[in-house]
């Protein structure tokens, strides 16, 4: 490291530490000395700013100073806020073409009858209704001590897909329609090669409306049942246990074939964020997100809190004004959505993401939108809408990150990254997971979770770009049955988790 801050952009009033800075200390550039300590990953003033100023990160305004700041001061939650904020839209006016990527360029996937290719080859246990939840789990414990999948060794094993609602809700409500999507789209994702779905009998989520008039796979690797009709617990998990036996035959008949990246599609995911995460990761993922594209593939940008005040970033870049307004009324939804139930968009950051140095939803939202990379906005999503336009796109979901991810693989994501600055620990079956560590002090810590270091940015001055290849290049792998370090921990068994809208009655 070649200096203990960064000045991000020539019109920022701020500078980022990169080491803890002591009082006295004069970083590199600034010719004078600091009056108080400033954290590692935290802000500090360039030059006085008076209360009422913006402050400028990213040369885009985060807020504004609450208090007369001095130069070398520590700048964060005592001194900023929010501020009011007037956003130029600009629908369609930056739409750059991407170049083409080597077509020749492929992974090793399961292709399916729908014409899409999953990167892993699971059968599901699917609910309706978390009454059906532990019956679910005894099917698939039942599968594991049996052990018949010894006999299928293309099988990746069987997952449990549980949740905590399906009754005591509207049949005819925005949070139904959005659970009836999230449960058809985790039948239909590319990662199962099968699905028995599982019901009680009686909740509003019933199993013949979920199976609609026509098949809910068209491989037709599908069962179902509930339990009450089935006779109990028992024969439900005898029945279950006989239904995967039959489908695991039929998915073992699926091995790896070259697929092109055009049918790679990445969720894209920060959680536990710092200061460092719209310096490393966020960008070195963004650059990755911009190849493939390029190579014909697709990536998904959500967590809408997390784009507030950063919006204008991806209107600008819409192929159409049509595009980038559906941005605009979904940020809008979430202003009435929040202010209905007490709250405000400037909730978010976190604790731990004020730990580490994001003061307000401005700042954390401009760090978070380069995880979208440069390539124009193709098409705008609801949570758990299928994604059928190619390039990026952007998916709207809570910022909580298991229900944002939840979101995503409905949509039919076959892989998911993650940047982390915090060290958030996660997986999502059926989808792998890539953790990328935003700074190297907490790889190093948590080197067991992480798949990817991107605070050698920092520490060993590897470029955007160059960091960027690497995260392409482990999609591949990845995409082609390298595990993760999510995957070899076991996680994915309990971060299934439904966007929960409405009354609960």
């Amino acid at each position: 490291m070649s200096s203990p801050s960064i000045r991000l952009h020539a019109s920022d009033n701020v500078v980022i530490a990169l080491a803890d800075l002591a009082p006295g200390q004069v970083p590199d550039g600034l010719h004078f000395a600091l009056p108080g300590p400033v954290p590692r990953g935290h802000k500090l003033a360039t030059q006085p700013i008076a209360a009422g100023q913006n402050v400028i990160r990213y040369g885009q305004i985060i807020g504004i100073a609450t208090l007369d700041i001095a130069a070398g001061a520590h700048i964060h939650s005592h001194n900023l806020g929010m501020g009011g904020h007037d956003l130029d839209y600009a629908f369609a006016s930056e739409t750059n073409p991407q170049p083409q990527g080597d077509p020749a360029r492929h992974f090793l996937g399961y292709h399916r009858a729908d014409g899409r290719v999953g990167t892993r080859n699971y059968l599901g246990v699917l609910t309706s209704v978390n009454c059906s939840g532990s019956v679910a789990r005894f099917i698939a414990e039942a599968a594991e001590k049996d052990g018949f999948l010894d006999a299928f060794p293309n099988v990746d094993g069987v997952v449990p897909i549980v949740h905590g609602t399906g009754c005591g809700m509207s049949g005819r409500d925005e949070g139904y329609e959005t659970l009836y999507r999230t449960l058809q789209g985790y039948a239909r994702n590319p990662n199962f090669a099968g699905i028995l779905l599982v019901g009680l009998g009686c909740e509003v989520m019933q199993v013949p409306d979920l199976i609609g008039k026509s098949r809910l796979r068209s491989d037709g690797n599908f069962r179902y049942m509930t339990i009450q009709q089935t006779g109990g617990t028992r024969k439900s998990i005898a029945a279950g246990l006989q239904a995967l036996k039959e489908m695991a035959q039929i998915a073992n008949q699926a091995q790896r074939a070259p697929a092109g990246l055009q049918h790679l599609m990445v969720g894209m995911q920060c959680g536990g964020s710092d200061g460092y995460s719209g310096i490393t990761a966020n960008p070195a993922l963004g650059y990755a997100s911009d190849l493939l594209v390029a190579h014909g593939g697709t990536t998904i940008l959500s967590e809408t809190p997390e784009i507030y005040g950063a919006e204008h970033l991806l209107t600008r870049r819409a192929v159409s004004r049509a595009v980038g307004e559906k941005i605009v009324e979904r940020i809008h939804w979430w202003e009435d959505y929040t202010a209905r139930w007490g709250g405000e968009m400037d909730n978010n950051p976190s604790p731990g993401n004020k730990k580490g140095g994001l003061t307000t939803i401005l700042e954390k939202s401009l760090g978070a939108v380069a995880k979208g990379g440069t390539a124009p906005l193709t098409q705008v999503y609801k949570f758990a809408e299928p994604v059928t336009e190619k390039g990026f796109v952007y998916m709207d979901t809570p910022g909580y990150d298991p229900c944002s991810v939840t979101g995503q693989i409905a949509g039919g994501a076959n892989l998911i990254v993650f940047t982390t600055g915090r060290g958030s620990v996660s997986g999502y079956k059926p989808t792998p997971c890539i953790k990328l560590a935003t700074n190297t002090e907490m790889y190093n810590r948590m080197a067991e979770d992480m798949d990817i270091n991107c605070g050698d940015i920092v520490t060993q001055g590897i470029s955007i770009q160059e960091k960027g290849r690497e995260i392409f290049e482990d999609f591949i792998r990845t995409a082609s049955g390298a595990q993760t370090k999510s995957e070899a921990l076991g996680f994915g068994g309990a971060e299934f988790v439904p966007w929960a809208m409405g009354a609960v009655m």
